[in-house]
């Protein structure tokens, strides 16, 4: 059995309950919604026993109250920016969330594209969406913004940009990541609201850092290991200890924007800011659904691991600076942590070591080792038939189903034939059966085979697990994975000198 450290029910009936409060206070509430709405894998990953939709559910028991502005940056879109998590470009991934509102019967109002200079292909996608009925506003970049005051609150700031009309107390601005607007957004709608002589007000959905933990505590530090690359820096809230001799973590951007965004509301309200401190503006009752410390800072430091891995692969491909390794390299080190402290970095790179030996070859061997959720680690290499992402999850599911080694859950005939298909009529350059082409394979094999069926039933089994591979992992098969639900981690080193399948 699972263990967890996190109670979600009651974080969601503390927190659903602050909101509340925040939105009876006011005539109509903005809140920006930091972090993952819908599928907050970093806090699964992070508190063990965290619903990763557990906001979009504490949303949903709000919808009669609630409608959804969604933001998106022009020029993520134009330049195809890829959510790490899911694979998929954020402007797929506001197709994917306005499916997941509707859904949970929740109004989807609008969606915002930010900082819009007519992008090519920000306007195919605008269209896109128009013409399936969703309403599309624009907002340009404001000269000035967020530091000159007078500037963003006169005629070319807010008043220049169009002003989404809303018909709910608590209206919530998400995105699908950070540096979408939210900010922006929110403080457009509340300009134009006091313009039209309503009064709002504005808050934000925390998530991390967590403000009433320790500031190098690990769920803190893990959250620094996730926003590395946005130069995030964790930090204690000097505001709010001045205002009310507590204790607070934020975060730098937070605490270099809180004198602006309070002048700007001061501007806008035409009053003094209720707000004493950035934290004052978070809505963040995390703290109360950690249950066990111990296994929730094990997780996070597991994390933190990962998140170093994955900066390593990104500088590879181009997409770190020397900055962002640097900075990465120094929270391992701040958490007395070595990549070796995932388990199955050691066991695949063994393997593969041992494979070398064994072929008498110079080149790296591609391995993949999986920790099944009952502890038991699984290896899988590369072979003329499969990848080793395919050979593992065969392997794991073999284990999984209690099935010998030497029984072919697939007859090599159909693998051979698979194989065929690829590299004659396909033309492909990778013969080898990939993990979703293998997935696939058994699934069909399973209705007239009953050891493949034993096996395709422990597919489920597999979520949760933790996987190590000894070489970059192709878009394919890390997609695959981590639909799966495994959490997947890759040596920064590329499987071959073919550049176009790397």
């Amino acid at each position: 059995m699972k263990k967890v450290g996190f109670d979600t029910d009651k974080y969601l009936k503390e927190q659903s309950a602050y909101i509340l409060e925040r939105v009876e206070n006011s005539e109509k509430l903005y809140l920006e919604f930091g972090g993952k709405l819908i599928g907050d894998k970093h806090a699964k990953r992070v508190l063990p026993g965290f619903d990763e939709d557990a906001k979009m559910k504490l949303l949903a028991s709000l919808k009669d109250q609630s409608e959804i502005i969604i933001c998106v940056y022009a020029g993520d879109i134009e330049r195809n920016k890829v959510r790490g998590d899911y694979g998929i470009t954020y402007d797929r991934d506001v197709l994917r969330l306005i499916d997941e509102y509707r859904a949970y019967g929740i109004p989807v109002n609008s969606v915002l594209i930010t900082r819009y200079r007519e992008q090519p292909n920000v306007k195919i996608f605008m269209s896109k969406l128009e013409r399936s009925g969703i309403v599309v506003h624009t907002h340009k970049e404001i000269e000035g913004y967020p530091t000159n005051v007078e500037a963003i609150v006169g005629d070319n700031g807010f008043a220049s940009n169009s002003f989404i009309h809303t018909t709910k107390p608590l209206v919530v601005v998400t995105a699908p990541g950070a540096g979408s607007g939210k900010l922006a957004t929110c403080l457009n709608q509340l300009y134009h609201e006091y313009a039209n002589g309503n009064e709002a007000s504005y808050a934000k959905f925390e998530t991390f850092p967590v403000w009433n933990m320790p500031l190098k505590h690990p769920v803190n530090s893990a959250y620094e290991a996730a926003t590395v690359d946005l130069k995030d820096v964790n930090m204690l809230d000097n505001y709010h200890f001045e205002a009310y001799g507590e204790v607070a973590v934020n975060y730098n951007r937070d605490m270099e924007m809180f004198p602006v965004i309070r002048r700007i509301i001061e501007k806008i309200t035409g009053k003094a800011s209720v707000y004493q401190s950035p934290t004052d503006m978070g809505v963040n009752r995390l703290k109360s659904g950690i249950i066990d410390d111990e296994l929730v800072c094990q997780a996070s430091m597991q994390e933190i691991i990962r998140r170093a891995f994955a900066i390593e692969n990104d500088y590879i491909k181009g997409t770190a600076d020397d900055e962002t390794l640097r900075h990465m390299q120094l929270i391992l080190e701040e958490n007395g942590l070595k990549k070796e402290n995932r388990k199955t970095v050691t066991v695949a790179r063994e393997y593969a070591e041992k494979v070398q030996k064994k072929l008498g070859s110079s080149n790296l061997q591609a391995v993949l080792a999986i920790e099944l959720p009952n502890g038991k680690v699984i290896t899988g290499r590369t072979t003329p038939l499969m990848d080793a992402s395919a050979a593992a999850i065969v392997n794991s599911l073999k284990s999984l189903a209690n099935i010998s080694d030497e029984i072919d859950l697939l007859a090599p005939m159909i693998l051979e034939t698979i194989k065929q298909l690829k590299t004659n009529e396909l033309k492909s350059k990778v013969p080898t059966l990939s993990a979703n082409e293998l997935l696939i394979a058994l699934a069909i094999s399973a209705v007239t085979n009953p050891t493949a069926s034993l096996a395709y039933k422990e597919i489920e089994h597999l979520k949760d697990a933790q996987a190590h591979s000894t070489v970059m992992l192709n878009n394919e098969n890390a997609q695959t994975i981590r639909m799966l639900g495994i959490d997947v981690t890759n040596d920064p080193v590329y499987p071959s000198d073919n550049l176009y399948y790397n």
